[in-house]
């Protein structure tokens, strides 16, 4: 299926790594022009490289922190320069630590809240003057299912996401009449660095290992495996596309059925 996207502009967070780079590579194969950001500089700058020579399509990687509304403002402005629109924002950075109530400090849940919800905010907010004017636009904010399906060892990011959730279908009834489309994408457990960091984190606070971690997070799955991060990426850039343009306010899960109860023990 043709998405329609050649030569439409994308911007995407978080995407040196996991998920954001799979949506980079995704949206550069269907033809966009992709601008990544990340935090850190040459893991960003080796990821446009990688991607701009499988996919032929340009990458332009841009350096900035979605915790600081300078950084933020910044990329919008400088995507805006270089290519003179946005039709595209697809919002991965952010992650928040695993932890149980009482071992969870409160820098914690602001580091988590600051970047997993403000970070989503602060990048929707700078884009949708732009957006709004133009008439037209999509935004995939990658949340993650804990916002649809609380579990108590991962409480920092099922509120973050919680949060993304309702901020979404707020944006999306206040913006469509505007031609602006804002929908969410609610990964279970994806096969990322991040997701190993979240079953480091789940095995200490279980007292199990590791391996026994694994197991109990696959079993929840009726596939009895966990996702790819292309999985994810070919979700989004469907929602992203034109052949998703009566799809607004919707928040998509791609867990594959996981029903997190059968994780507890």
């Amino acid at each position: 299926m043709d998405l329609q996207l050649t030569d439409k502009v994308a911007l995407v967070t978080g995407a040196s790594k996991g998920i954001g780079r799979a949506v980079a590579e995704e949206l550069a194969r269907e033809g966009a022009h992709v601008v990544i950001t990340a935090r850190t500089e040459q893991p960003l700058e080796d990821t446009a490289r990688e991607i701009t020579a499988m996919t032929q399509r340009e990458v332009v990687p841009m350096v900035g922190d979605m915790s600081k509304s300078e950084d933020v403002e910044h990329c919008v402005k400088e995507t805006l320069k270089k290519f003179g629109r946005i039709d595209i924002l697809i919002t991965c950075a952010g992650s928040s630590p695993g932890g149980l109530l009482e071992e969870l400090t409160e820098e914690q849940w602001m580091s988590s809240l600051n970047l997993k919800f403000m970070g989503y905010v602060r990048s929707v907010r700078a884009v949708i003057p732009h957006m709004r004017e133009r008439g037209e636009g999509a935004i995939v904010l990658v949340v993650g299912n804990d916002g649809l399906k609380p579990s108590y060892w991962e409480m920092t990011a099922g509120v973050a996401n919680a949060a993304d959730i309702n901020f979404a279908s707020s944006v999306a009834e206040q913006y469509g009449r505007y031609g602006v489309r804002i929908n969410t994408v609610n990964p279970g457990p994806v096969n990322t660095d991040r997701w190993d960091g979240l079953e480091k984190a789940f095995a200490r606070d279980k007292k199990v290992d590791q391996k026994q971690a694994h197991d109990l997070a696959i079993s929840s799955i009726p596939f009895h495996r966990i996702a790819e991060p292309q999985e994810v990426a070919s979700l989004v850039a469907f929602l992203a596309s034109p052949r998703a343009a009566f799809i607004n306010g919707a928040h998509i899960p791609i867990d594959g059925a996981q029903r997190k109860a059968l994780m507890d023990v």
